[in-house]
């Protein structure tokens, strides 16, 4: 899993998980390195925007859709209730062709782990 905070690039290996509950991770990684980098005080006046190739998850937190699998819940949740930690988040789907420097991101991490 990878994710970019305002130019900062961070990777982590999460083990075996499906795409979804990886983007979802993804999603709990980069908002609270956004809310570390910025410090709570500014988080609150914050507006964020998440971009992710994933569109059930991206319109699972924008409100379009359920969270029906049991593994997915926990996680919406947690990253549900970061969003309570900044002024505003925004959820954008993008593209995979589009987000190419994430998904080099995820190899790294991967291979790393070889």
């Amino acid at each position: 899993m990878a994710v970019i905070v305002n130019g900062k690039k961070y990777g982590e290996y999460i083990g075996k998980a499906t795409n979804n509950e990886a983007e979802y991770r993804a999603v709990i990684l980069g908002l609270t390195k956004a809310r570390q980098m910025l410090g709570k005080t500014k988080a609150r006046e914050a507006e964020i925007e998440v971009r992710m190739d994933s569109e059930l998850i991206e319109r699972q937190l924008n409100g379009e859709y359920r969270v029906k699998e049991e593994n997915l819940k926990g996680l919406y949740v947690d990253a549900h209730n970061l969003c309570f930690e900044f002024k505003k988040v925004i959820f954008t789907h993008v593209p995979r062709e589009k987000n190419r420097e994430a998904d080099r991101l995820v190899n790294e991490v991967l291979n790393s782990q070889k």
